[in-house]
């Protein structure tokens, strides 16, 4: 457990790194370069046509700090979404396979636990502390134990439960990344009209293209910030409804492949 957690921690760490190292060489070799070169020709459009609208570019939009950030912490919860994706779908394979062998009309003694017990315990480290050989294995440890088939049934109930829990607080980052992308938004919109209303008096001057550049701050910010959000809490959601099934499908295999085999007499 503890070389899991470890290489979980390095995962997170390695992943981080790579979204800034990314996201921030994307922003320095591409985004604000055209960003610039794009506002340019607009100013030079708008000096030589009065009546020229320019179009909003998406480049201009996402060049700023906060946007960046943004999308660091963006790529990186999609880093540790697809860990934990990865992890779902290969303890849903682990589903298919037959951990309890036991042929038709055979059922499972007292006695025989220990030996399906043993069978389960043969199974390599990463498999064996996957949910579905874990949770037979305190099934039958109880079933041995206590020769009673309702503790048994509810000994898988109680461990699928405690995986819900679980799940639930390793989620604890992604959910903080997903708080912290509409907060830097946020951010974005302060510093956007702290420095419009420094630029009060140039507007009274009758020069509004620093106040419109802040206000555009301030709006981008927070527009990319709450789309990010919403994109992450969407991804975030169709993970937690793969945990919540694979807990769920445990719990049934566990009562057709265990539970239904056993005679506690």
């Amino acid at each position: 457990m503890k070389i899991r957690l470890s290489n979980d921690f390095l995962y997170q760490l390695f992943a981080l790194l790579i979204s800034v190292i990314v996201v921030h060489t994307a922003y320095v070799t591409v985004i604000r370069p055209e960003a610039r070169l794009i506002e340019l020709e607009q100013q030079q459009q708008i000096a030589e046509n009065p009546d020229y609208l320019p179009e909003r570019s998406l480049l201009v939009i996402i060049r700023d700090f906060e946007q960046e950030a943004c999308f660091i912490l963006l790529f990186w919860a999609f880093a540790l979404l697809i860990m934990k994706a990865v992890a779902v779908s290969r303890q849903r394979d682990q589903l298919d396979q037959n951990l309890i062998q036991v042929s038709e009309g055979e059922t499972i003694l007292p006695e025989d636990a220990r030996h399906h017990a043993r069978i389960i315990e043969a199974l390599p480290e990463p498999e064996r502390s996957y949910l579905y050989p874990r949770t037979l294995l305190t099934a039958l440890r109880r079933f041995r134990s206590t020769r009673n088939i309702q503790n048994v049934a509810d000994a898988i109930t109680h461990s699928c439960e405690a995986e819900i829990e679980r799940l639930e607080s390793e989620l604890s980052m992604i959910r903080y990344i997903a708080w912290a992308i509409p907060s830097i938004g946020f951010i974005g919109t302060v510093r956007g009209i702290g420095e419009a209303l420094g630029l009060a008096h140039k507007a009274l001057e009758g020069d509004i293209s620093g106040v419109t550049a802040s206000l555009g701050l301030a709006f981008n910010s927070t527009l990319i910030a709450l789309v990010l959000s919403i994109i992450l809490m969407f991804a975030l959601y169709q993970l937690q409804l793969m945990q919540e099934r694979l807990v769920l499908d445990t719990q049934t295999a566990c009562d057709r492949g265990l539970i239904q085999n056993l005679q506690s007499q």
